[in-house]
């Protein structure tokens, strides 16, 4: 590129600010047996509908929950086990619990 139209192009993007984030999901974790874990999942797209899976090695996604949203912090549950809960007290968040790991949990969970 010429050093002007260079200089436009990076202008423009400076110009543009912060970006939504979108989705957002921490901690990372390996879990113990018998660890109680709580892994946080925010968003800002303004989005009702918020949702968890799980991928177990070899599978597909699996829907552990999911929720269309507040204000009343409606949750349904997927196809997984009882072993994991979620809450919905905004329409920013929806943190997913595993309440109890066992040794045949080799998954990773993912927020959408």
């Amino acid at each position: 590129l010429r050093p002007c139209l260079l200089g436009c192009v990076v202008f423009c993007l400076l110009q543009a600010g912060a970006v939504p984030a979108g989705v957002t999901q921490d901690p990372r974790f390996q879990v113990v047996r018998g660890q109680r874990v709580k892994l946080k999942c925010t968003q800002d797209l303004d989005h009702n509908s918020m949702y968890w899976y799980r991928q177990d090695p070899g599978h597909g996604l699996r829907l552990i929950h999911y929720s269309r949203g507040p204000p009343k912090g409606d949750t349904e549950k997927g196809d997984m086990p009882d072993w994991y809960s979620v809450s919905r007290s905004s329409k920013e968040k929806f943190p997913l619990t595993l309440e109890s790991a066992n040794h045949s949990q080799t998954s990773v969970d993912f927020c959408a």
